[in-house]
This record gives structure tokens, sequence and C-alpha cells, in this order.
């Protein structure tokens, strides 16, 4: 479950953001493919790849990690 809570995190904060799927893989530098897996939880990102999505984001990389608790 945690998985799916960081997948439903990154792509909420992706729209927020006002970005496409598209856009962000290219300013992480990977493919839409692999973005797409991060976001539906079929691909866990490692540390590096969180740092990427969060500065491209411009957020903290602990707002994407889900509350405690849950």
């Amino acid at each position: 479950m945690e998985k799916n809570a960081l997948a439903q995190r990154i792509r909420a904060f992706r729209k927020l953001k006002g970005y496409t799927q598209n856009e962000l893989a290219e300013l992480l530098g990977v493919s839409i493919a692999i973005l797409g897996s991060i976001e539906r939880g079929t691909r866990k990102p490692d540390t590096r790849m969180i740092q990427k999505i969060s500065s491209a984001l411009g957020i903290d990389p602990e707002e994407l990690n889900p509350p405690s608790g849950k």
C-alpha cells in the first residue's frame, strides 16, 4: 500500500504543478513509460529518482512520502 501511496502522491503533485507525463518525463530524462510505471506503482523509484522528481516539481522529497500512520 505504501508503494501505491507514493505513486499517487507523485501523480497528484505532477498534476497540481500543471505538468503532463510527457513534460515531466522530459525534465527527468526518462521515458514516459518509466514515469507511467512509477505513477501506477508498478516501478519503485530509487532515492535518486525521488530527488529528481521532487526537484523538477519544486517540492521537498519528504512531501512525496505518505503521512505517518498509514
